[in-house]
């Protein structure tokens, strides 16, 4: 049976990081491929000091590509003051994002798990007003964001994901369903290099870009190009840019999502690349989600450690750190060479 999946994103035009544009595809991939069912793509809303608007161009061309019809919404523009935090007074529009997902979660036939790769402000505070709705309807939420040092005192400053709203990401480890937590460094600022509790790996693109579909080929062109929302349908079938296409080959992108979705599906990748079923992969798994003992702070600082965790909190965890990034790179590959 297809795994039912709402997707949380920061996916931005022009694009803040292009790997959210990477990660979208990736869903669409599987959503494509019928392992998913993909309810809808949940977006930020864009930060205050910057030119840039939620990205439904790029949903609207995945849509066209796939032949799917995802709705999307936008998120809460106000941050959650305190963990425990429902926004209670919130207006129609500013609640959009947080009835989508609770919408999605009474609505859909099965549990829904729920990946977050941006801001975690609208689902926590969705679980803050519908926690037995959670706990019955949400199979799990894949939450990335976080330094995953076990040392606390090697913690550093906060990530990126986590500064967008502190109080949210505190809040997720206080849902009553189970927590894949996807740390993308183990500290902050990184070391920008693949560690045991970081989910962060880097490719070239000409790695992957060159053997993609030409319309998806055209996606990826009309966002690095911050080409018109408007032209969306036209930017995707028309003719290639071989100027940007070109320029961007060279290009590394680091990414940090990727194992997260497969493993929503059931799926594990390999040290050599593969992706294969969990119940198979064993000891030639790349990566793993190990059970813990996690706290999070009102200030947002972790500690964890291992053990059984009657809340059913995971951490991710990378089992073969030389491996990993070639591992993933080409996962993502033979993922994303299956839309057309």
């Amino acid at each position: 049976m297809a795994v039912h999946l709402l997707h949380q994103t920061d996916l931005f035009r022009p694009h803040q990081d292009p790997d959210d544009h990477w990660d979208l595809a990736c869903v669409y991939a599987l959503a494509f491929a019928r392992q998913l069912t993909l309810h809808g793509v949940l977006i930020d809303y864009p930060p205050p000091d910057r030119d840039r608007t939620p990205d439904i161009a790029a949903i609207a061309q995945l849509n066209y590509l796939t032949g799917l019809r995802v709705p999307f919404g936008a998120g809460s523009p106000k941050a959650m003051s305190v963990r425990t935090d429902q926004q209670k007074g919130a207006s129609r529009s500013e609640e959009n994002g947080i009835r989508m997902v609770l919408d999605t979660l009474q609505n859909a036939p099965e549990p829904v798990v729920i990946t977050i790769v941006g801001s975690c402000r609208d689902v926590a505070i969705a679980g803050n007003r519908a926690p037995d709705l959670f706990r019955e309807k949400c199979a799990g939420v894949y939450l990335n964001a976080g330094s995953g040092t076990p040392i606390p005192e090697r913690l550093g400053e906060l990530e990126y994901n986590v500064r967008l709203n502190v109080s949210a990401f505190a809040a997720i480890f206080d849902l009553p369903c189970p927590v894949y937590w996807m740390p993308c460094f183990e500290i902050t600022p990184p070391n920008w290099c693949v560690e045991e509790y970081g989910t962060f790996y880097r490719f070239r693109q000409d790695e992957i870009l060159p053997y993609l579909s030409p319309r998806l080929q055209n996606y990826f062109i009309s966002m690095f190009g911050h080409k018109s929302a408007t032209r969306w349908l036209g930017d995707l079938c028309g003719a290639k840019d071989e100027a940007i296409f070109a320029a961007q080959l060279q290009e590394k992108r680091n990414m940090y999502c990727t194992a997260g979705f497969l493993h929503a599906v059931g799926k594990m990748v390999t040290c050599a690349g593969d992706i294969v079923d969990v119940a198979v992969a064993g000891e030639t798994a790349v990566f793993t989600f190990d059970e813990i003992e996690v706290r999070c702070k009102d200030n947002g600082e972790t500690r964890w450690k291992p053990g059984i965790s009657a809340s059913k909190r995971f951490i991710f965890h990378v089992r073969d750190v030389e491996a990993y990034p070639q591992a993933m790179t080409k996962a993502m590959k033979s993922l994303l060479r299956e839309l057309p």
